[in-house]
């Protein structure tokens, strides 16, 4: 039985549905092991800004899910990993400034943020 998401017309280069979980678990892995590394951390420049930016970071992150799957609103899912990707570079910069290997092991996630966006416009433009 086809899903609504099946059903969908996808952008080129759309992963088999079987990829995301591993993605996922990986990237998982990685956000983990960056924030161990930012908090074991002996300096870290701007406690309560980046405290705030992962806060709304996560916030979006946990929706984007709801959004567009649940509600089935691509345009919303879309602005939402927008903001996902903005805070992501936010992050990625104040815990370059605690530990490097910390702002590192967010670059996948980063690239995966932007592939998950071209993905999310492609769908809002194929299936309006």
């Amino acid at each position: 039985m086809a899903t609504w998401y099946d059903e969908l017309k996808k952008p080129p280069f759309t992963p088999p549905k079987n990829i995301f979980g591993p993605v996922w678990t990986l990237l998982y892995i990685f956000i983990i092991a960056s924030l161990f590394f930012y908090f074991f951390s002996p300096v870290k420049p701007h406690p309560w800004l980046t405290g705030f930016i992962l806060a709304v970071h996560f916030t979006a992150s946990f929706s984007w899910t709801t959004l567009f799957f649940k509600k089935r609103k691509i345009l919303p899912a879309l602005i939402d990993l927008l903001l996902i990707d903005i805070t992501l570079v936010f992050i990625i910069v104040l815990f370059s400034q605690a530990s490097t290997i910390s702002a590192l092991l967010l670059i996948p996630y980063f690239c995966w943020g932007l592939f998950a966006a071209y993905l999310n416009l492609g769908i809002y433009r194929l299936n309006r």
